[in-house]
């Protein structure tokens, strides 16, 4: 119970107040003790001044012959209840001269010394001329009595005895103990009190705190949307504004900090690069959906004692002893692609290095690029290479002089054919080149694809006419005009059409059909060829790639054609797709989109 402050301020308010009481009790009833006794001893002085001053049988001196008068006199004066007057004389032997008591008969002449009722030392005090006074208590009585003794001087200044006058305190001590018993009343009264106002101020400085409290713990659970009623402006009040002051501030900096790292959770999900962050014992303790899947680790195992394997991403030199070791990057790479990796220590709040940083970039497509540019380069090389080299040797033998002219006329031809072939291939080289730059412009007008399509068959019906292939062609009815360069689509179709004819074996056939599926326009330029390996598929668009090297050379291809074509659509906004089946045929479809 006393752990709570509430309990305990209402046990110091108490203690307080019943200490104060207390005290004030104490001085009051002395004080009140004291007043009522030095009231009571200044009556009976005022008494026996009076009886002095008005007795002449006292004033005379002479008491023993005046015994009789002095009774009178005492007989005569009325005192207080509980009060008796003795008259003393003899200082040798005090003896009871005269008293008021009712048994003055059997009192009389008693030696004052031994007699019961009064006090040998007050006595003795009074007889040497010392007025004085004390209490007594009396035990047959069960009272206290006070004593005062006061000497009487005779005219000639000699001290003819002693005036000695007892009184009964019941009075008093019945004052004072009733006294007590209203103060014992009234402390338990205010004591009743101060428990009730105690509680009452208490609460009202307990409740609060228990609110604040109270909203503290919700707050620690996370809802920190909380705040006091401000019922005053004293110190709890201060507490409360400055409470909810703090739980706003608070919110406030959540917040943001909840959107920062929403920001940046939404910038490691979305990035392009695998981010993946791990401690120094190697466990993993971030990890964005890129890095996942990159080295196969799933949501479950991040802060799981999950430790990714450095040297399985060419890691294994990191040391940290050794600082200039955790910054750097290296090459890792995959069955699905390489990436480098580049990494880097972080650090905690003590500015000691906590872990290692690792940020995944793709380099596949950089790294195939590369290679294709290589292969481009040999690619070119080898193309130029051959024909240079034959016009070169067709040339040196030309320059003999025992050369008739049948085979000069003969190597003549050779020249001038390789002559044609490197023309073909600088010219769509430098197609390619202008269409990469965006140099290429075209002239986009709304035309007919069955206009194109006629046109490009009839500039191709002698081909097919000297392999005796066959060349169909179906267009829908109504098909709508498309936006496009009418030269480009063209080259383009002269390209695939007469693809489909070299690779198509004698007898063969050849079919052109177009028409609009829902927004967009479909042409299909089918043949049954001998078609293209599986394997050759996903390459079929590079440039100078070519399925059958030797024979595509020998029909005068540069190896450039489906990337020009593919490069002319893709311009345009179309599609090309291609699909074949070894030995049986190929099919390859333009899409032009939302005509």
């Amino acid at each position: 119970m006393f752990s709570s402050i509430k309990w305990r301020f209402i046990v110091v308010y108490f203690l307080l107040v019943f200490i104060a009481m207390v005290i004030i009790g104490i001085f009051i009833i002395n004080s009140m003790e004291n007043q009522q006794l030095e009231a009571k001893k200044f009556s009976m002085e005022q008494q026996i001044q009076t009886i002095m001053s008005t007795s002449s049988d006292i004033i005379s001196g002479d008491w023993v012959d005046n015994r009789e008068g002095i009774q009178n006199t005492l007989n005569d004066w009325r005192l207080g209840s509980g009060e008796v007057l003795y008259v003393i004389y003899d200082e040798e032997i005090p003896t009871i001269l005269s008293t008021t008591n009712k048994q003055y008969e059997d009192i009389v002449g008693t030696n004052a010394l031994s007699f019961r009722n009064t006090d040998p030392i007050l006595i003795g005090k009074a007889f040497e001329g010392n007025k004085d006074s004390s209490i007594i208590y009396d035990q047959t009585a069960d009272t206290e009595f006070m004593h005062i003794a006061v000497p009487v001087y005779s005219s000639m200044g000699k001290i003819s005895g002693i005036l000695y006058m007892t009184s009964d305190l019941t009075n008093v001590a019945n004052t004072v103990k009733d006294s007590r018993a209203i103060l014992t009343n009234a402390t338990l009264i205010a004591l009743l009190i101060t428990v009730i106002l105690g509680f009452f101020i208490a609460n009202s400085i307990t409740v609060p705190i228990r609110n604040l409290t109270k909203k503290a713990e919700e707050m620690s659970l996370g809802d920190f949307d909380q705040s006091v009623e401000v019922k005053s402006n004293d110190e709890i009040g201060q507490l409360a504004q400055m409470f909810n002051q703090l739980t706003f501030k608070l919110k406030q900096t959540i917040d943001e900090m909840d959107l920062e790292r929403s920001k940046l959770e939404t910038i490691f999900s979305y990035m392009a690069e695998g981010v993946i962050a791990i401690d120094k014992n190697g466990i993993i303790i971030h990890a964005n959906p890129i890095g996942q899947k990159i080295t196969g680790i799933s949501d479950q195992y991040i802060n799981q004692e999950t430790k990714l394997q450095l040297e399985s991403v060419n890691m294994g030199s990191l040391n940290y002893a050794k600082p200039k070791t955790l910054n750097g990057e290296t090459i890792f790479e995959t069955g699905n692609g390489a990436y480098k990796i580049k990494y880097a220590p972080f650090k905690n709040d003590k500015d000691i290095i906590a872990g290692i940083i690792m940020v995944f970039q793709d380099i596949t497509q950089e790294l195939k690029l590369d290679n294709m540019r290589k292969e481009f380069v040999a690619n070119v090389s080898h193309e130029l290479k051959t024909p240079i080299t034959t016009i070169k040797s067709y040339a040196e033998t030309l320059m003999l002089d025992d050369i008739g002219l049948d085979t000069q006329k003969m190597f003549l031809s050779v020249i001038d054919k390789e002559c044609d072939r490197m023309g073909r291939l600088v010219r769509d080289l430098l197609q390619l080149s202008n269409i990469d730059y965006k140099k290429t412009k075209w002239l986009r007008s709304s035309v007919s694809l069955k206009d194109i399509i006629e046109d490009s068959i009839n500039k191709l019906h002698i081909l097919a006419y000297e392999k005796h292939q066959k060349i169909e062609y179906e267009i829908e009815e109504n098909l709508p005009d498309i936006n496009v360069d009418k030269d480009g689509i063209e080259q383009v179709l002269l390209n695939l059409i007469s693809n489909a004819i070299k690779y198509t074996e004698e007898k063969g056939t050849i079919k052109v059909s177009a028409k609009k599926i829902l927004n967009n326009v479909v042409l299909r330029i089918e043949d049954n060829g001998i078609g293209i390996p599986e394997e050759d598929m996903s390459r079929i668009f590079e440039r100078f790639y070519r399925v059958e090297k030797g024979r595509s050379r020998d029909m005068g291809g540069t190896g450039l054609g489906l990337s020009i074509a593919k490069e002319i659509l893709e311009a345009h906004g179309a599609k090309i797709k291609l699909t074949s089946e070894f030995g049986k045929g190929t099919t390859v479809s333009i899409i032009f989109q939302d005509v």
